[in-house]
């Protein structure tokens, strides 16, 4: 009796560290390493750290084409979908991602350090965007003598800043800022602004951004993606998703929507006139978006 009576008297506190157990049992368990609990802030939600003005990426109000990635991403997770604001600008990933704020960064750089990578899901390049119909609309690479002595729009401190400079192209150059608040300023518009009113004879831009100002303009501007230089850095990029070093079950399987996703990832991006790139520089034609890049 007198053992019964204690192993009755301790059965509260043995159930109290099962459940407390359980949760680290059932992952241990788990077979498929599919367990998010301690990766994400909230398992059950797709929490998404995006800039509230950044169009064609992102906007509060979920106009951009990584909006359209999130939105496909959390319906094909059959997650509630929810956003972390804050301009993509110095301390961006610290003030999201790195304090647990939200769980991915839609479109990141692959190789960029501060973030750890998914698997690529498009591939794109700087390009230069024309006037219909200009003496430049067949310029295809920074080093043709047709730039020289052309006023050309560049974003200070982007790479083909680098390859303008070594072209002879920046004594009559246009700077555009690259750190800016973009809840109140955009360099993008207003390169392409001057472009159409004739300030400017052509723009150099991030390929995302071209493409989409130039489909916008009436008539349409002529966008021709940079994949000939021959001197200074490449300007052709894979562009992942950015999640924490430490998540890695997150990764394996954003990385699993990736691959099963890619067409319809690729007809957003060309919604947006994204150019996109397959592994020999080529551009993807809708026709051929069924292909990864």
């Amino acid at each position: 009796m007198i053992r019964r009576q204690n192993y009755v008297r301790f059965l509260p506190a043995v159930a109290a560290i099962i459940t407390l157990l359980a949760p680290y049992a059932a992952r241990a368990q788990s077979s498929d390493g599919t367990d998010l609990s301690i990766e994400l802030v909230d398992p059950k939600v797709l929490r998404v750290c995006a800039d509230p003005r950044n169009m064609p990426f992102s906007d509060e109000k979920g106009e951009g084409f990584e909006n359209k990635l999130a939105e496909l991403f959390a319906a094909k997770l059959q997650k509630k979908l929810d956003y972390t604001f804050f301009p993509q600008a110095t301390g961006f990933v610290r003030m999201t991602l790195g304090s647990h704020r939200c769980d991915v960064i839609m479109g990141f750089p692959q190789g960029d350090d501060l973030v750890q990578s998914t698997s690529p899901y498009y591939r794109t390049s700087y390009a230069i965007v024309t006037r219909q119909g200009s003496d430049l609309d067949d310029v295809a690479t920074l080093e043709d003598d047709k730039l020289k002595g052309k006023h050309i729009g560049i974003v200070a401190g982007t790479p083909p800043a680098t390859n303008m400079a070594l072209a002879g192209l920046m004594t009559t150059a246009k700077p555009y800022p690259l750190m800016i608040d973009t809840r109140v300023d955009s360099s993008a518009e207003a390169m392409i602004n001057d472009l159409k009113s004739g300030n400017i004879d052509a723009g150099v831009l991030w390929g995302p951004m071209a493409g989409y100002y130039a489909r916008q303009a009436s008539p349409p501007l002529h966008v021709t993606p940079l994949v000939n230089e021959t001197s200074g850095p490449k300007l052709v990029y894979r562009i992942a998703m950015g999640v924490r070093a430490a998540d890695q079950n997150w990764r394996r399987q954003l990385n699993k929507l990736i691959q099963e996703s890619q067409p319809e990832i690729n007809k957003i991006l060309l919604g947006y006139g994204v150019p996109l790139l397959d592994e020999s520089n080529h551009q993807i034609t809708a026709e051929a978006a069924t292909k990864s890049p």
